[in-house]
């Protein structure tokens, strides 16, 4: 208890870095600008009172599948995964819905013609996700521990979403794989798109896509309660100016991106390493709408009550002509929305009778125009009416976000774009690593990037750790 850790920011990642040093035997210290932990995995009443709202991200099949987070008995400190019965619905204009069912089964008979198509694609994945999930969010280059299941991956990961979906004869199937690739932040013809749609599907059959009782609050608390145990602890308000500050510490590990390190590195970072952090590019930004409703949404396809997680966005061709557009940096007509509404299977949060939902779209870095009504608009289109239910909304531009998480630069809440060249050089060739020894950088804009599986966290401090303890140069 000698050496002595701080961490800056108390999002998943610098969290879980933060119980990785002090499991280790540091004393660890987590300052953190806001006045709540957790970063994007934070719960508040954002619009009325009794309303639990998740402010970033709400439904969590990174942090389910996280090998980290599955090494700790988070559920000894509260934490509890809730289900829906279904991982995803996609309505589209017909009234039906394509599901994508827990079990691969389930989905694979679903899909009819395209079952086995379906199935040949994210079988051999779903069913070694133990051994798989730590090669797959694992720092590149690697020599991983299961090369042919890895190599099988990249063959298709490495694609387009559009060259991937082509193997699927319907619209259906197509539709369902296009609202997945579309969390890449990517046009669905730029390679690496079809990763994250695999990756995801894989999710909900090898773990599901749960929401946590109570909020993404509940997982915060569960970290913070962890380091506790070790003697961490994590001091709120605590902004840091510059990182001339902590000198006093044998490591310093920054959950920031490289906007925020660059602006307080000062001279304890190079000026070489700060200019390659200043050619770092941020992705697209959201546009996110909270909302208080006196009743659930009323989807035309009843199927969709069975999913805590709603794409909705039409078919594969109206996703990508969106996604094509926000690229281009302008905003979508008929944006693609991402949608949850976990107070139909989490009863905490809203008052008795009453619902929650949470949406966003994607739009340009930084953009100040209000895409309200498109937002709106496409959820009338699968749930009419559904305005007549709204009590109250909050809604946030990219700036509101990033005025409440510093991280989220431009409103992009993957830490930056992940195309080929920022896949492979996350947020510089250096990975984790700066230009002083001491210094680590563990945000979501290293590898593996974003989600909130406190990978990046787990990898940064594993490395600081190695170097400090002369195992690694």
């Amino acid at each position: 208890m000698s050496r002595k850790a701080c961490v800056v920011g108390a999002g998943p990642n610098g969290l879980s870095a933060a119980i990785v040093l002090a499991q280790a035997g540091l004393r660890v210290e987590v300052l953190e600008a806001q006045s709540t932990a957790g970063g994007g995995a934070r719960t508040l009443e954002l619009t009325l009172p009794g309303f639990r709202h998740d402010f970033g991200s709400a439904v969590y099949p990174f942090a389910a599948g996280s090998p980290f987070f599955s090494s700790l008995p988070l559920i000894d400190h509260g934490l509890q995964w809730i289900h829906s019965p279904a991982a995803l619905a996609h309505p589209l204009d017909d009234g039906t819905a394509v599901m994508l069912e827990r079990n691969l089964h389930a989905t694979t008979e679903s899909l009819g013609i395209d079952g086995r198509a379906w199935d040949n694609l994210v079988r051999p994945f779903v069913e070694r996700w133990s051994e798989f999930g730590p090669d797959v969010l694992h720092p590149f280059p690697f020599i991983p521990k299961h090369p042919w299941l890895m190599a099988r991956f990249g063959m298709v990961a490495i694609r387009s979403a559009r060259a991937v979906a082509s193997r699927f004869q319907s619209e259906r199937a197509r539709a369902l794989f296009a609202g997945l690739a579309a969390h890449s932040f990517l046009s669905l013809n730029e390679p690496l798109s079809a990763a994250f749609a695999i990756l995801l599907a894989t999710l909900a059959h090898a773990v599901g896509w749960p929401i946590p009782r109570g909020g993404a609050q509940s997982i915060t608390d569960a970290l913070c309660g962890h380091l506790s145990t070790f003697g961490g602890e994590v001091n709120t308000s605590s902004p840091v100016e510059s990182l001339a500050a902590l000198k006093n510490y044998d490591l310093v590990l920054c959950d920031l991106t490289p906007q925020q390190l660059t602006r307080i590195g000062g001279q304890r970072l190079s000026a070489g390493y700060k200019r390659q952090l200043q050619k770092y590019r941020y992705g697209a930004g959201v546009f996110k709408v909270d909302y208080a409703l006196n009743a659930p949404l009323p989807w035309k396809a009843r199927e969709c009550f069975r999913a805590a997680t709603v794409h909705l966005g039409g078919t594969f061709e109206e996703i990508a002509a969106s996604e094509k557009t926000i690229r281009s940096g302008q905003n979508a007509d008929r944006p693609f929305v991402l949608l949850a509404q976990p107070s139909l299977f989490d009863s905490t949060r809203a008052p008795a009778g009453k619902h929650t939902a949470w949406a966003y779209c994607h739009v340009p870095n930084g953009s100040d125009v209000n895409v309200l009504q498109k937002l709106e608009d496409q959820i009338d289109r699968f749930a009419p009416g559904f305005r007549d239910c709204i009590l109250a909304r909050r809604v946030f531009y990219p700036a509101d976000l990033e005025k409440m998480d510093a991280n989220l630069i431009g409103g992009d809440i993957a830490g930056g774009i992940v195309d080929i060249h920022q896949f492979l050089f996350r947020p510089t060739w250096r990975h984790y690593r700066t230009s002083a020894r001491e210094i680590y950088i563990c945000s979501a804009s290293t590898p593996p990037g974003g989600g909130v599986h406190g990978m990046c966290g787990f990898h940064a401090a594993r490395m600081a750790l190695s170097r400090l303890n002369g195992s690694q140069p």
